[in-house]
């Protein structure tokens, strides 16, 4: 798939939620420095009338002063492609070790070509206390 040089837009009725946000502290499977992972759950419907192919993501997480960016291709390995009232529901997650703001995207194209994105609401990774 080609994919336009022109800029990206927010296609209205496509949208992305925070499912579900949880917190795991400690294992084998966590560096000592990065003792905390946070589950996510996240929903991405295209409520649009055009059908949609998302191609990638891109997180920025904040930490205090630090601020980390993640950009890829595919989302969780896969190029969701939504029909006008699909959706794409899918869980990752990020270890830390300490509190964070994170805010996400979606990119790819409709069914005419033009590059679209959806932004998904920041929000906070607060380690317990």
């Amino acid at each position: 798939m080609v994919v336009p040089c022109e800029p990206s837009h927010e296609l209205p009725g496509l949208t992305a939620r925070l499912d579900k946000l949880v917190h795991h502290h400690g294992g084998a499977s966590l560096p000592e420095d990065k003792p905390h992972a946070f589950v996510y759950y996240i929903t991405i419907r295209n409520g649009s009338d055009r059908t949609v192919s998302l191609l990638g993501r891109k997180w920025v997480i904040d930490y205090g002063a630090n601020r980390q960016v993640i950009e890829g291709d595919k989302i969780v390995g896969e190029t969701p492609r939504l029909a006008p009232g699909e959706e794409f529901s899918y869980n990752s997650h990020h270890i830390t070790g300490c509190d964070a703001r994170v805010q996400g995207s979606f990119h790819g194209v409709d069914e005419t070509g033009a590059r679209v994105h959806v932004l998904l609401a920041p929000f906070d990774l607060i380690i317990p206390t």
